[in-house]
Protein backbone atom coordinates (compact mmCIF):
# COMPACT_ATOMS: atom_id res chain seq x y z
CA UNK A 1 0.00 0.00 0.00
CA UNK A 2 1.14 3.58 -0.29
CA UNK A 3 0.85 6.27 1.91
CA UNK A 4 0.68 10.19 0.92
CA UNK A 5 1.06 12.30 3.44
CA UNK A 6 0.99 16.01 2.32
CA UNK A 7 2.27 19.59 3.79
CA UNK A 8 -0.88 20.94 5.36
CA UNK A 9 -2.31 23.81 3.77
CA UNK A 10 -5.19 25.54 6.18
CA UNK A 11 -3.94 28.92 7.67
CA UNK A 12 -1.39 28.55 10.34
CA UNK A 13 -2.02 24.85 10.28
CA UNK A 14 1.30 23.55 11.69
CA UNK A 15 0.93 19.69 12.93
CA UNK A 16 1.49 16.55 9.96
CA UNK A 17 -0.83 13.35 10.31
CA UNK A 18 2.39 11.04 10.25
CA UNK A 19 5.76 11.19 12.51
CA UNK A 20 8.94 9.43 11.73
CA UNK A 21 8.61 6.00 13.84
CA UNK A 22 5.07 5.41 12.03
CA UNK A 23 6.79 5.59 8.75
CA UNK A 24 9.68 2.95 10.11
CA UNK A 25 6.42 0.81 11.10
CA UNK A 26 5.18 1.09 8.05
CA UNK A 27 7.94 0.69 6.09
CA UNK A 28 8.48 -2.22 7.86
CA UNK A 29 5.30 -4.02 7.16
CA UNK A 30 6.39 -3.78 3.21
CA UNK A 31 4.22 0.22 2.49
CA UNK A 32 5.66 3.25 0.67
CA UNK A 33 5.09 6.14 2.81
CA UNK A 34 5.10 9.41 0.41
CA UNK A 35 5.77 12.52 2.50
CA UNK A 36 5.29 16.03 0.49
CA UNK A 37 8.54 18.14 1.60
CA UNK A 38 8.86 20.06 5.02
CA UNK A 39 5.15 18.47 6.13
CA UNK A 40 6.36 18.34 9.43
CA UNK A 41 8.67 21.27 9.97
CA UNK A 42 5.76 23.42 12.01
CA UNK A 43 6.00 20.71 14.08
CA UNK A 44 9.74 20.21 14.26
CA UNK A 45 10.02 17.33 12.53
CA UNK A 46 12.81 17.63 9.04
CA UNK A 47 12.68 15.81 5.82
CA UNK A 48 15.85 14.06 7.06
CA UNK A 49 14.17 12.49 9.90
CA UNK A 50 11.50 10.55 7.54
CA UNK A 51 14.04 9.62 5.12
CA UNK A 52 15.87 8.36 7.70
CA UNK A 53 13.34 6.20 8.54
CA UNK A 54 12.63 4.56 5.05
CA UNK A 55 10.12 7.47 3.48
CA UNK A 56 10.05 9.17 0.15
CA UNK A 57 9.65 12.48 0.04
CA UNK A 58 7.74 14.68 -3.12
CA UNK A 59 8.34 18.07 -4.01
CA UNK A 60 4.68 18.86 -4.63
CA UNK A 61 1.14 17.73 -3.35
CA UNK A 62 0.52 16.89 -6.34
CA UNK A 63 2.73 14.28 -6.52
CA UNK A 64 1.94 12.74 -3.45
CA UNK A 65 -1.73 12.88 -3.80
CA UNK A 66 -1.24 11.09 -7.28
CA UNK A 67 0.54 8.26 -5.88
CA UNK A 68 -1.31 7.51 -2.62
CA UNK A 69 -3.80 4.79 -2.64
CA UNK A 70 -4.32 6.45 0.76
CA UNK A 71 -4.02 10.04 2.04
CA UNK A 72 -3.43 10.86 5.72
CA UNK A 73 -4.19 14.44 6.60
CA UNK A 74 -4.77 16.13 10.22
CA UNK A 75 -7.67 18.92 8.51
CA UNK A 76 -10.11 18.54 5.89
CA UNK A 77 -9.18 19.05 2.46
CA UNK A 78 -8.76 22.51 1.18
CA UNK A 79 -10.68 24.21 -2.05
CA UNK A 80 -6.49 24.21 -4.19
CA UNK A 81 -6.61 20.41 -2.51
CA UNK A 82 -9.87 19.12 -4.15
CA UNK A 83 -9.28 18.04 -7.81
CA UNK A 84 -5.99 16.13 -6.42
CA UNK A 85 -8.23 13.32 -5.04
CA UNK A 86 -9.46 10.69 -7.12
CA UNK A 87 -11.58 8.37 -7.23
CA UNK A 88 -11.57 5.09 -4.67
CA UNK A 89 -8.79 7.04 -2.72
CA UNK A 90 -9.40 6.29 1.29
CA UNK A 91 -8.40 10.21 2.95
CA UNK A 92 -8.19 10.22 6.23
CA UNK A 93 -8.49 12.99 8.21
CA UNK A 94 -10.62 15.19 10.15
CA UNK A 95 -13.09 16.61 8.21
CA UNK A 96 -16.51 17.83 10.46
CA UNK A 97 -18.47 17.43 7.08
CA UNK A 98 -21.75 18.43 8.74
CA UNK A 99 -20.80 21.97 9.13
CA UNK A 100 -19.76 21.80 5.02
CA UNK A 101 -22.38 21.15 2.02
CA UNK A 102 -18.87 22.45 -0.10
CA UNK A 103 -16.32 20.22 1.23
CA UNK A 104 -18.90 17.66 1.48
CA UNK A 105 -20.17 18.12 -2.22
CA UNK A 106 -16.91 18.22 -3.51
CA UNK A 107 -15.90 15.01 -1.86
CA UNK A 108 -18.84 13.15 -3.15
CA UNK A 109 -17.85 14.28 -6.34
CA UNK A 110 -14.33 13.07 -6.46
CA UNK A 111 -15.98 9.82 -5.19
CA UNK A 112 -13.62 9.08 -2.44
CA UNK A 113 -13.44 6.88 0.80
CA UNK A 114 -13.49 9.87 3.34
CA UNK A 115 -12.98 8.25 6.54
CA UNK A 116 -13.49 11.02 9.92
CA UNK A 117 -11.16 10.80 12.76
CA UNK A 118 -13.60 12.54 14.60
CA UNK A 119 -16.32 9.52 13.56
CA UNK A 120 -14.39 6.83 14.65
CA UNK A 121 -16.24 5.43 18.11
CA UNK A 122 -15.37 3.16 20.55
CA UNK A 123 -19.04 0.92 21.39
CA UNK A 124 -19.51 3.50 24.63
CA UNK A 125 -19.48 6.10 22.66
CA UNK A 126 -15.98 7.20 23.18
CA UNK A 127 -14.21 8.69 20.30
CA UNK A 128 -10.78 8.14 20.24
CA UNK A 129 -9.29 9.78 17.76
CA UNK A 130 -11.27 12.98 18.31
CA UNK A 131 -10.14 13.24 22.41
CA UNK A 132 -6.62 14.62 21.49
CA UNK A 133 -7.02 17.35 20.66
CA UNK A 134 -10.09 17.88 22.15
CA UNK A 135 -7.82 17.74 25.58
CA UNK A 136 -5.68 20.22 23.87
CA UNK A 137 -8.12 22.57 23.02
CA UNK A 138 -10.15 22.78 26.03
CA UNK A 139 -6.92 23.19 28.25
CA UNK A 140 -5.77 26.39 25.44
CA UNK A 141 -9.43 27.59 25.53
CA UNK A 142 -9.04 28.95 29.38
CA UNK A 143 -5.13 29.78 27.95
CA UNK A 144 -6.81 31.99 25.65
CA UNK A 145 -9.78 33.39 27.27
CA UNK A 146 -7.12 34.47 29.94
CA UNK A 147 -5.26 36.24 27.09
CA UNK A 148 -8.09 38.07 25.94
CA UNK A 149 -9.95 39.22 29.48
CA UNK A 150 -6.33 41.66 29.62
CA UNK A 151 -6.98 45.19 29.23
CA UNK A 152 -4.33 45.17 26.48
CA UNK A 153 -6.12 42.69 24.74
CA UNK A 154 -9.22 44.55 24.58
CA UNK A 155 -10.84 42.61 27.66
CA UNK A 156 -12.72 43.70 30.74
CA UNK A 157 -9.36 43.52 32.54
CA UNK A 158 -10.27 39.87 34.86
CA UNK A 159 -7.45 38.27 36.00
CA UNK A 160 -8.77 34.14 36.16
CA UNK A 161 -6.11 33.60 38.92
CA UNK A 162 -7.50 34.01 42.54
CA UNK A 163 -6.58 37.42 44.65
CA UNK A 164 -7.10 37.42 47.79
CA UNK A 165 -9.89 39.99 48.93
CA UNK A 166 -11.41 40.21 45.19
CA UNK A 167 -14.28 37.63 43.95
CA UNK A 168 -12.50 34.99 41.44
CA UNK A 169 -13.63 35.35 37.84
CA UNK A 170 -16.70 33.18 36.71
CA UNK A 171 -15.73 30.36 33.75
CA UNK A 172 -19.37 28.97 32.16
CA UNK A 173 -18.36 26.00 30.48
CA UNK A 174 -21.00 24.35 28.05
CA UNK A 175 -20.54 21.14 27.56
CA UNK A 176 -19.01 18.34 29.64
CA UNK A 177 -17.36 16.02 27.45
CA UNK A 178 -13.41 15.62 27.07
CA UNK A 179 -13.14 19.31 25.82
CA UNK A 180 -15.22 20.96 28.81
CA UNK A 181 -13.69 18.68 31.56
CA UNK A 182 -10.17 19.78 29.89
CA UNK A 183 -11.28 23.57 30.06
CA UNK A 184 -12.81 23.41 33.51
CA UNK A 185 -9.09 21.39 35.18
CA UNK A 186 -7.11 24.17 33.84
CA UNK A 187 -9.94 27.21 35.03
CA UNK A 188 -10.00 25.56 38.48
CA UNK A 189 -6.30 25.45 38.38
CA UNK A 190 -5.84 29.27 38.23
CA UNK A 191 -8.63 29.86 40.72
CA UNK A 192 -11.41 31.04 38.82
CA UNK A 193 -15.16 30.10 40.26
CA UNK A 194 -15.92 27.35 37.61
CA UNK A 195 -19.45 26.10 36.64
CA UNK A 196 -19.98 23.37 34.04
CA UNK A 197 -22.98 22.25 32.27
CA UNK A 198 -24.53 19.38 30.22
CA UNK A 199 -27.78 17.12 29.93
CA UNK A 200 -25.56 14.60 30.72
CA UNK A 201 -26.17 14.09 34.81
CA UNK A 202 -23.64 11.42 34.96
CA UNK A 203 -20.88 13.36 33.63
CA UNK A 204 -21.64 16.07 36.06
CA UNK A 205 -21.43 13.76 38.60
CA UNK A 206 -18.00 12.52 37.58
CA UNK A 207 -16.56 15.80 37.30
CA UNK A 208 -17.65 16.78 40.92
CA UNK A 209 -16.49 13.69 42.58
CA UNK A 210 -13.18 13.94 40.72
CA UNK A 211 -12.87 17.86 41.51
CA UNK A 212 -13.92 16.89 45.08
CA UNK A 213 -17.32 19.81 44.71
CA UNK A 214 -14.31 22.71 43.70
CA UNK A 215 -16.79 22.62 40.12
CA UNK A 216 -20.27 23.72 40.18
CA UNK A 217 -21.92 21.52 37.96
CA UNK A 218 -25.63 22.34 36.26
CA UNK A 219 -28.04 20.12 34.52
CA UNK A 220 -28.13 22.52 31.00
CA UNK A 221 -31.58 23.73 30.08
CA UNK A 222 -32.08 27.18 28.74
CA UNK A 223 -32.99 28.84 31.94
CA UNK A 224 -29.69 27.32 33.54
CA UNK A 225 -27.08 28.61 30.75
CA UNK A 226 -28.75 31.78 30.30
CA UNK A 227 -28.00 32.36 34.08
CA UNK A 228 -24.55 31.00 34.20
CA UNK A 229 -23.40 32.67 30.53
CA UNK A 230 -24.89 35.89 31.95
CA UNK A 231 -22.70 36.32 34.35
CA UNK A 232 -19.45 34.91 33.32
CA UNK A 233 -16.64 36.36 32.46
CA UNK A 234 -15.82 33.32 29.96
CA UNK A 235 -17.46 31.28 28.53
CA UNK A 236 -16.02 28.35 26.81
CA UNK A 237 -18.62 26.55 24.26
CA UNK A 238 -18.20 22.61 23.92
CA UNK A 239 -21.26 21.35 23.08
CA UNK A 240 -20.33 18.32 20.75
CA UNK A 241 -23.18 15.67 18.77
CA UNK A 242 -20.62 13.68 17.22
CA UNK A 243 -21.15 13.70 13.36
CA UNK A 244 -23.54 16.50 13.11
CA UNK A 245 -24.20 20.25 13.21
CA UNK A 246 -23.47 22.08 16.78
CA UNK A 247 -26.35 23.06 18.32
CA UNK A 248 -26.98 27.07 19.17
CA UNK A 249 -26.96 26.82 22.94
CA UNK A 250 -26.30 30.12 23.55
CA UNK A 251 -28.27 33.09 22.09
CA UNK A 252 -27.40 36.87 21.05
CA UNK A 253 -30.03 37.71 23.72
CA UNK A 254 -27.63 36.43 26.26
CA UNK A 255 -24.44 37.47 24.87
CA UNK A 256 -25.83 40.88 24.40
CA UNK A 257 -26.64 40.92 28.53
CA UNK A 258 -22.92 39.99 29.37
CA UNK A 259 -20.06 42.55 30.52
CA UNK A 260 -18.74 44.50 27.79
CA UNK A 261 -15.26 42.92 27.27
CA UNK A 262 -16.18 38.94 28.65
CA UNK A 263 -14.62 36.41 26.60
CA UNK A 264 -16.44 33.64 24.79
CA UNK A 265 -13.69 31.16 23.25
CA UNK A 266 -16.36 28.59 20.91
CA UNK A 267 -14.36 25.14 20.66
CA UNK A 268 -17.37 23.66 19.11
CA UNK A 269 -16.72 25.79 16.21
CA UNK A 270 -15.40 23.67 13.71
CA UNK A 271 -19.28 21.50 13.84
CA UNK A 272 -20.64 24.80 13.39
CA UNK A 273 -20.01 26.29 17.02
CA UNK A 274 -23.10 26.33 19.43
CA UNK A 275 -22.61 30.17 20.34
CA UNK A 276 -25.52 31.91 17.87
CA UNK A 277 -22.91 35.06 17.36
CA UNK A 278 -19.71 32.57 16.61
CA UNK A 279 -18.48 32.44 13.25
CA UNK A 280 -15.01 30.81 12.18
CA UNK A 281 -11.77 33.02 12.79
CA UNK A 282 -8.64 31.62 12.62
CA UNK A 283 -4.58 32.63 13.53
CA UNK A 284 -4.73 35.77 11.23
CA UNK A 285 -7.81 37.62 12.52
CA UNK A 286 -8.15 35.12 15.26
CA UNK A 287 -11.42 37.54 17.43
CA UNK A 288 -14.42 39.09 16.36
CA UNK A 289 -16.74 41.08 18.78
CA UNK A 290 -20.39 41.20 18.98
CA UNK A 291 -22.15 43.49 21.40
CA UNK A 292 -19.00 43.95 23.58
CA UNK A 293 -18.43 40.64 23.62
CA UNK A 294 -14.96 39.09 22.07
CA UNK A 295 -15.71 35.65 20.48
CA UNK A 296 -12.03 33.39 19.39
CA UNK A 297 -13.93 30.89 16.78
CA UNK A 298 -10.19 29.23 15.31
CA UNK A 299 -11.22 25.92 14.15
CA UNK A 300 -7.97 24.56 14.58
CA UNK A 301 -6.86 25.82 17.82
CA UNK A 302 -4.58 23.12 18.72
CA UNK A 303 -2.42 24.02 15.98
CA UNK A 304 -0.89 26.34 18.59
CA UNK A 305 1.03 24.01 19.67
CA UNK A 306 1.53 21.69 16.51
CA UNK A 307 4.38 19.62 17.89
CA UNK A 308 2.47 18.53 21.33
CA UNK A 309 -0.35 18.39 19.30
CA UNK A 310 1.00 16.59 16.41
CA UNK A 311 2.34 13.54 19.01
CA UNK A 312 -0.51 13.01 20.80
CA UNK A 313 -2.94 13.05 17.60
CA UNK A 314 -0.55 10.11 16.16
CA UNK A 315 -0.46 8.32 19.13
CA UNK A 316 -4.05 7.84 18.69
CA UNK A 317 -4.57 7.69 14.90
CA UNK A 318 -1.61 5.34 13.71
CA UNK A 319 -3.32 1.86 15.36
CA UNK A 320 -6.07 3.11 12.68
CA UNK A 321 -3.07 4.43 9.72
CA UNK A 322 -1.56 0.68 9.81
CA UNK A 323 -4.54 -1.27 9.90
CA UNK A 324 -5.85 0.48 6.83
CA UNK A 325 -2.90 -0.30 4.94
CA UNK A 326 -2.26 -3.89 6.43
CA UNK A 327 -5.69 -4.58 5.60
CA UNK A 328 -7.54 -2.46 2.94
CA UNK A 329 -10.14 -0.38 3.19
CA UNK A 330 -13.15 -3.37 3.00
CA UNK A 331 -11.69 -5.91 5.47
CA UNK A 332 -10.51 -3.21 8.10
CA UNK A 333 -14.06 -1.62 8.02
CA UNK A 334 -15.48 -5.17 8.71
CA UNK A 335 -13.09 -5.76 10.93
CA UNK A 336 -12.60 -2.80 13.36
CA UNK A 337 -16.49 -1.81 14.30
CA UNK A 338 -14.85 1.49 15.45
CA UNK A 339 -13.75 2.50 12.54
CA UNK A 340 -16.36 1.36 10.41
CA UNK A 341 -18.44 4.46 11.82
CA UNK A 342 -16.17 6.97 11.08
CA UNK A 343 -17.26 6.14 7.29
CA UNK A 344 -18.55 9.31 6.09
CA UNK A 345 -18.71 9.01 2.25
CA UNK A 346 -18.06 6.31 0.18
CA UNK A 347 -17.71 6.31 -3.83
CA UNK A 348 -19.99 9.49 -3.75
CA UNK A 349 -22.03 8.05 -1.28
CA UNK A 350 -23.04 9.87 2.17
CA UNK A 351 -22.65 6.85 4.74
CA UNK A 352 -22.85 8.76 7.72
CA UNK A 353 -26.53 9.28 8.90
CA UNK A 354 -25.55 12.83 11.19
CA UNK A 355 -23.93 14.04 8.15
CA UNK A 356 -26.84 13.38 5.71
CA UNK A 357 -29.54 14.82 8.44
CA UNK A 358 -27.57 17.96 8.80
CA UNK A 359 -26.86 18.32 4.84
CA UNK A 360 -30.31 17.44 3.85
CA UNK A 361 -28.58 14.92 1.49
CA UNK A 362 -29.17 11.12 1.39
CA UNK A 363 -27.93 8.56 3.22
CA UNK A 364 -27.13 5.34 2.50
CA UNK A 365 -25.82 2.53 5.36
CA UNK A 366 -21.79 1.73 4.09
CA UNK A 367 -22.68 -1.93 5.22
CA UNK A 368 -25.13 -1.79 2.39
CA UNK A 369 -22.30 -0.48 0.24
CA UNK A 370 -19.74 -2.56 1.40
CA UNK A 371 -21.59 -6.09 0.54
CA UNK A 372 -22.73 -4.76 -2.85
CA UNK A 373 -18.45 -4.16 -4.15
Amino acid sequence: MIIGVPREVKSQEYRVAIVPRGVRELVKCGHRVIMERAAGEGSGISDKEYIHEGAETAESPECVYREAEIIVKVKEPQPQEYHYLYEGQILFSYLHLASSLELTTAMLKQKVIAIAYEGVQLENGYAPLNAPMSEIAGRLSVQVGAHYLQKDNGGSGVLLGRVPGVSPANVAIIGAGTVGASAAKIALGMGASVTILDIDVSKLRHLSEISSGALTTLVANEGSIEDTVVNADLVVGAVLIPGATAPKVVTRNMISRMRQGSVIVDVAIDQGGCIETSHPTDFDHPILICDGVIHCCIANMPAAVARTSTLALTNATFPYVRQLANLGYEEAIVANKSLIKGVNLFKGNVTCKAVADSLGLEYIPIEALVKEN
